[in-house]
């Protein structure tokens, strides 16, 4: 623990000291965010789409803000810290009345999906849907909003050219509902390449009004998550990872869609020359947790989950975190899983470093300059 505080803080003071010393060099003068409740600061609470959510009430906030704010961690997010080190405020949801985007905004949802409501519905999923919020729909809100940020095609071209976009996490979602509902492995995948192309459309839209700089995630392994570990859980040991106990078959797929979109984003490229499109591996940043979680300051591994309500995991689909009947540990600081589908704070600052120093992002999301 104390090795993994030690590295956040020697992280976020190299971050400062960049900020300082090159600001021509890394500066941002504005974010924009679109997803799922990997990103979501506060848009499906605000929305009131769900009429109790569990992430109204603490323990979710608790590291950090000390407060529920829609977040569903017990902190900040990767486009949090990425916001902090750019030297730019925490995303406000755009659902959010009042404030200025004119910093940036986050359209991201949670339980936000890739591909529309209506491909759910036709597979019989559309009764377990969160919300009818699409990655097109945060789009909408986009266009919604730029009329507020720049007056003409040039004027937004030359705005947007200065600034990030975070095309994702999305499409996580668009595999869990069909997962959990135990659609098979097979059906799954064969949605991968639609969702990769909705994805890659989205990337467009921006680019196409003068973005430049876009960073697009890849999904994380969720073989190693506890919601899936629980639901899935068997007993024979050859579905297991020997090294990091996780579901073998789940994390291959996370593999796959992040193949199929790699390929997808280098098109992409050669189509925009112009542009920087940034891979985000989030999975080759996140596995080593889970295979030594201990070496990171994880000293409750990887698998089990900080807030929850028993069970092997400690993921209870009748007492998920924030719900009577579950508790949250101490020190979220010393474990990987929050609530058996999200990270930790801690988990998310080590991510975001990754991404911002190049280990895990392709091109680097600093390797740049604006003169």
């Amino acid at each position: 623990m104390k090795l993994q505080r030690l590295t956040l803080i020697i992280f976020l003071c190299f971050s400062c000291f960049q900020m300082t010393m090159s600001k021509s060099q890394y500066y941002y003068t504005s974010i924009f965010s679109f997803g799922d409740s990997l990103a979501d600061t506060g848009n499906m609470l605000l929305s009131g789409a769900l009429p109790f959510p569990s992430i109204s009430n603490l323990p979710y906030g608790m590291t950090y803000f000390h407060h529920p704010t829609g977040r569903c961690s017990d902190g900040r997010l990767i486009a949090d810290f990425i916001a902090a080190t750019m030297g730019l405020p925490f995303l406000p949801p755009y659902l959010e009345n009042g404030r200025s985007f004119k910093q940036g905004a986050n359209f991201a949802f949670s339980g936000a999906t890739a591909l529309e409501p209506e491909f759910f519905r036709n597979k019989g999923l559309g009764p377990i849907l969160w919300t009818n919020i699409s990655l097109s729909a945060q789009l909408k809100w986009f266009e919604e909003l730029k009329p507020s940020l720049c007056g003409s095609i040039k004027e937004c071209s030359e705005y947007f050219s200065k600034s990030l976009f975070l095309v994702g996490e999305i499409g996580g979602n668009d595999y869990n509902y069909a997962f959990f509902l135990g659609k098979s492995m097979t059906e799954v995948k064969s949605y991968v390449p639609k969702v990769i192309k909705a994805i890659i459309a989205s990337a467009e839209t921006p680019i196409n009004q003068g973005a430049v700089h876009l960073v697009v995630p890849g999904n994380l392994p969720i073989g190693c998550s506890a919601a899936y570990l629980t639901l899935y859980y068997t007993p024979n040991k050859a579905a297991y990872n020997n090294r990091n106990g996780c579901l073998k078959s789940f994390n291959s797929f996370a593999k796959y869609h992040n193949s199929m979109l790699q390929q997808s984003l280098e098109t992409l490229r050669h189509k925009y020359p112009q542009a920087r499109i940034m891979y985000a591996d989030s999975y080759g940043a996140a596995i080593p947790f889970a295979h030594s979680p201990q070496h990171y300051g994880f000293s409750k591994g990887a698998l089990l989950t900080c807030c929850g309500g028993g069970g092997l995991y400690n993921f209870n689909i009748s007492a998920r975190c924030g719900h009577p009947g579950s508790s949250a540990c101490d020190d979220p600081s010393s474990y990987v899983n929050w609530d058996g589908i999200h990270l930790t704070e801690a988990v998310y600052g080590h991510i975001s470093a990754a991404l911002l120093n190049g280990t895990h992002s392709e091109p680097s999301i600093l390797g740049f300059n604006f003169n």
